[in-house]
């Protein structure tokens, strides 16, 4: 199943170290470190949908489909997959698939796997959403399913791509607390799951590493030129925005330039929402933060999002005209307030965080940061004490990532199940409703970026940029295919051939 030849990966940043199973005997033995940006907050591959997550579970826990490094899908735990009419799926499983401990991966572990994602509370990215509209998973056949929908749902095969699976017979009933502990992470992925720990880019260099995930953006030029390493990147699917909460008459962190609270939230006039957009360097911020890995976002998917609005010009830079209409809203002297934002999804996300700042100084906005990692950041956002959060999302369609963040909120239905602001715009809703059931392409790509343009124009996110992922590694021990996701993953990597044995792949 791997399609590199390492017998076993190390991924240590406080995270765990996944140790290959299943490799050929005859096979040399040959060990890959790679280490990750940050340790995950769960193991349990249901609890939490969450990029820094997918690293470590991806490769311990599989799904049925695959998204490859293009964000194509492949087939994966499914060796093939159909539409058999606009409310049913047809899935055909590979033979002879089983868990770490030995207990055979059965069609019947899907509809477990499905219904325990659709269950797990408490957490603050559920994959709930993905399934919700799920009517039921039927097995047809020992190594066939049909999986059946409530409505029309397009969308359906990258649904399951992302639901990782579990055994009905080892998982029943598994606590989050069983994963952590490494009591049942257990999966039918060609890793598992144990523990280890080390540092990042001097582990490289000194040939303690072989592959270095999140690499800082300042070091890009400088690892490239170093004739022992190699630097493999690509665009991340990963977007930035800001959340500015416009939907409840009083917000939190809102103040007069003489420290008293606001008597009404400024957030709610359009005209504040564009001063806020006016005055963000998004070209510069790339510049002077990232280093030029990224790209100014003109809309929340990232550049190449099959169904992203084709015709939305770059978001202009104009502090001088965000003056202006914050005076035209009342607030000639501006305001004061506190913008919150998670520092560990992109890199240097804290410098970002003050740019943005910086930035809504010059408009007017004195703008105080508090900067958290999400773990501590989401118990406050979940309770909305925020005006302004910095967050973000990945999708690899635009229509994903409008419903799951934009669309109003409907616990029956799914959407918006990350619309931490409860954003509701019938202009974004009615099209991406038809979208998310249109099964013409055509047709649904037009309604989407009709969506999008409709966010867009009435500010109610606001786009940042997008981030690209960077990976540095031994130039004689791999190549790496820099996945969309940002996702670290053995799978990805390709060993290269000792000088003398062949070459070196190139």
């Amino acid at each position: 199943m791997p399609r590199a030849s390492f017998s076993n990966l190390a991924i240590a940043a406080i995270a765990a170290c996944l140790t290959a199973v299943g490799v050929a005997p005859a096979r040399a033995q040959r060990t890959l470190i790679v280490l990750p940006v940050a340790a995950p907050t769960s193991m349990d591959p249901h609890f939490e949908d969450y990029s820094l997550n997918h690293a470590p579970q991806r490769q311990v826990y599989d799904a049925l489909l695959t998204l490859d490094a293009r964000a194509v899908l492949r087939p994966h735990l499914a060796e093939a997959w159909r539409q058999v009419d606009d409310r049913t799926w047809e899935f055909r499983l590979r033979e002879g698939v089983r868990f770490h401990d030995g207990t055979p991966f059965e069609a019947e572990d899907v509809a477990f796997s499905v219904a325990r994602a659709a269950a797990v509370t408490g957490s603050p990215g559920s994959y709930a959403a993905l399934v919700r509209g799920i009517a039921a998973v039927e097995v047809a056949e020992p190594r066939r399913l049909l999986v059946r929908t409530r409505e029309p749902d397009p969308f359906l095969d990258r649904s399951m791509a992302q639901i990782m699976l579990l055994s009905r017979r080892v998982h029943a009933g598994a606590t989050r607390e069983d994963f952590e502990a490494g009591r049942l992470a257990v999966g039918t992925g060609p890793y598992r799951h144990v523990a280890d720990a080390g540092a990042r880019l001097a582990a490289l260099r000194a040939s303690e590493a072989d592959l270095v995930a999140g690499v800082p953006p300042a070091e890009v030029a400088r690892l490239a030129a170093d004739p022992q390493l190699a630097v493999f990147g690509g665009e991340g699917s990963r977007t930035i925005f800001l959340n500015p909460d416009g939907v409840r008459e009083r917000v939190p962190h809102l103040w007069d330039r003489q420290g008293r609270p606001l008597g009404r939230n400024p957030l709610a006039d359009r005209r504040v929402r564009e001063a806020l957009s006016l005055a963000i360097d998004r070209a510069g911020i790339v510049e002077r933060v990232l280093f030029g890995q990224g790209r100014p976002a003109e809309q929340i998917v990232w550049p190449l999002a099959p169904d992203r609005a084709p015709d939305l010009p770059p978001l202009p830079f104009d502090p001088e005209r965000a003056r202006r209409l914050l005076a035209e809203a009342g607030y000639p002297e501006g305001f004061r307030m506190t913008l919150h934002g998670m520092v560990e999804d992109i890199p240097n996300g804290a410098g970002v965080l003050r740019e943005i700042a910086e930035g809504f100084g010059r408009a007017g906005i004195e703008t105080r940061v508090e900067a958290a990692p999400w773990s501590a950041l989401a118990p406050r956002i979940l309770a909305r004490d925020f005006a302004v959060f910095r967050g973000g999302w990945s999708s690899s369609v635009a229509a994903g990532t409008l419903r799951a963040v934009a669309m109003t909120p409907n616990p029956e239905t799914g959407a918006g199940f990350t619309n931490r602001i409860h954003y509701s715009n019938p202009a974004v809703d009615a099209p991406l409703a038809e979208a998310l059931r249109a099964m013409d392409p055509a047709r649904r790509v037009a309604l989407t970026a009709q969506a999008m343009r409709a966010l867009v124009e009435d500010h109610g996110l606001i786009p940042i940029l997008s981030v690209r992922n960077t990976w540095a590694g031994r130039r004689d021990k791999l190549r790496y295919d820099a996945h969309y996701t940002g996702v670290t993953s053995a799978l990805f990597a390709t060993p290269v051939e000792p000088t003398g044995a062949g070459g070196p792949v190139r």
